[in-house]
């Protein structure tokens, strides 16, 4: 058996899982630069670019290798969509609602207030209609999409003062992830700013920002926000299961042969289940560590929660209003949505729930 159809077959889990070599065929070598939204110190979020870059020279046997810039060192860290317009890099590994200032559909890709689950957006994208129909509005921008990773559910950040109505959240500063959540939270009265993570810690240690959300503990506390703000919330219901893309440069891809196509795919699976589990994994004992340290860690207040749904509610009604391909996009996910809702009462609703309620 060949290595492509060893690849097809088996997928790539299978090979490093069975410790296959890949033969490697005389071919030209391929070089390609791929570009992150995230610091280097992020081993997770800019950590699966790094695995994703490990996997391409390991199944080519070094004749395809993958450059990995973090962000700044190459293009800014939100400037990744323009350089694929541009053909100044061949990927780049973001988080989609970074860029719906080009177009609100962005969002569906990362992450939307009272969307979807980690285990949903990949069912919607890979099963339903989710990447096909996102992928029609990136193929504008020269790109189509891969997954790299689902944070899972994430936190909702972190703040100065303690949450206890929506009345508290008016004329707050806040580092928001961006898309229909901040316009969401501006209709709460926030004041919505869309920065970095890594730029984050010395805002709210000036006091430029009253709050700021960026993942989940694990991440958060590597940035140290539990070291300049007391209260730190749960129940992000803006982000259920946020999805990081590889945006892949659709030029650059159809250069290559079937066989490095075939190697990108399989990567990104890999570098995508990688980033996945270590989240699950990670995220636990972090937040003991931050519990322990003193900071209040609290829920939403159940008005809250109402008034953000209300709000999200409006925006998504108003996008639609205005754009058919919002839509579009905004109706599938919502189908889709309903039915995972309906089978989730009676499975991972119920399992959950009956362990949470058993000591073991």
């Amino acid at each position: 058996m060949d290595r492509r159809s060893l690849i097809k077959n088996a997928g790539m889990a299978g090979i490093l899982a069975a410790g296959v070599a890949p033969a490697v065929h005389a071919q030209e070598a391929v070089r390609w630069r791929l570009a992150t939204s995230f610091p280097k110190a992020l081993e997770t979020l800019h950590g699966c670019a790094v695995k994703f870059s490990e996997t391409v020279k390991a199944l080519s046997g070094g004749k395809f290798e993958v450059s990995v810039h973090a962000a700044g060192e190459l293009i800014p860290p939100f400037g990744i969509v323009d350089a694929l317009a541009n053909d100044t890099i061949e990927m780049g590994e973001t988080a989609a609602y970074y860029y719906t200032g080009k177009d609100p559909v962005f969002a569906f890709s990362c992450a939307v207030p009272f969307g979807l689950t980690a285990s949903q957006s990949l069912a919607w994208k890979e099963q339903g209609n989710g990447r096909k129909l996102l992928d029609e509005v990136f193929s504008r921008y020269n790109f189509f999409t891969l997954g790299a990773l689902n944070t899972g559910t994430q936190m909702g950040g972190w703040y100065r003062k303690e949450i206890k109505s929506p009345a508290d959240l008016k004329g707050l500063k806040m580092r928001l992830g961006g898309g229909v959540f901040g316009e969401s939270m501006a209709k709460l009265g926030v004041v919505a700013q869309n920065m970095p993570g890594g730029e984050v810690y010395q805002a709210l240690e000036k006091g430029t920002l009253d709050a700021a959300e960026f993942v989940g503990p694990y991440d958060d506390e590597k940035l140290g926000y539990n070291k300049v703000t007391k209260f730190y919330y749960y129940n992000a219901w803006w982000e259920g299961g946020a999805d990081l893309d590889f945006f892949v440069n659709k030029k650059a891809f159809a250069k290559l042969s079937p066989e490095n196509q075939a190697i990108v795919r399989a990567a990104a699976a890999v570098a995508y289940n990688d980033g996945t589990t270590k989240y699950l994994a990670l995220n636990p004992p972090a937040l003991k560590r931050i519990v322990a340290s003193g900071i209040k860690f609290l829920p939403f207040p159940k008005s809250v929660v109402e008034a953000g749904f209300k709000a999200a509610q409006e925006v998504y009604a108003e996008h639609s209003a205005k754009s058919p391909e919002f839509k579009k996009v905004f109706d599938d996910l919502r189908a889709f949505q309903r039915d995972q809702i309906l089978w989730n009462r009676v499975s991972e609703l119920q399992f959950t729930q009956t362990m949470a309620s058993l000591k073991i």
